[in-house]
């Protein structure tokens, strides 16, 4: 009969570490946690995957609005009206842009540079406003 060869040594406990302590478990893992192996890649897919709008062109009646509003504007540019403009801004690093809406008193309309200036310093091109209302 074939005789099992670790039946001496099966139930005896196991040997404890003389010069260390046992690692804990969360270490041992960690061992074979996966690591990136390409770094900035996943950053890569996220920004692949971010989404960018593509500016739209107006159409004749939401021109001829935006024309009147402007026409407006001028009139009243001396009083600093608070305005409501949505424009388009692109995006710095892929095709598109997002369009963002921004309140505020009109400090100018620089028709020599084609941009609406606002009290705040904010400059907004002309060509990228899509809606423009005075409050």
């Amino acid at each position: 009969m074939i005789e099992d060869n670790y039946d001496d040594i099966i139930n005896l406990p196991h040997p404890e570490p003389k010069n260390h302590r046992r690692m804990s478990m969360m270490a041992r893992a960690a061992q074979f946690a996966p690591f990136a192996a390409l770094t900035g890649h996943d950053d890569a897919i996220a920004e692949t995957a971010r989404l960018t709008d593509q500016q739209i062109e107006l159409d004749g009646a939401l021109n001829d609005e935006l024309n009147e509003a402007f026409a407006q504007l001028q009139q009243c540019v001396s009083d600093h009206p608070v305005v409501e403009v949505t424009h388009f801004v692109p995006d710095a690093r892929k095709q598109g842009g997002s369009y963002m809406t921004v309140t505020g008193a009109v400090k100018r309309l620089a028709l020599d540079t084609q941009h609406l200036i606002l009290a705040d310093g904010t400059s907004i091109a002309i060509h990228a406003i899509i809606s423009l209302k005075i409050k």
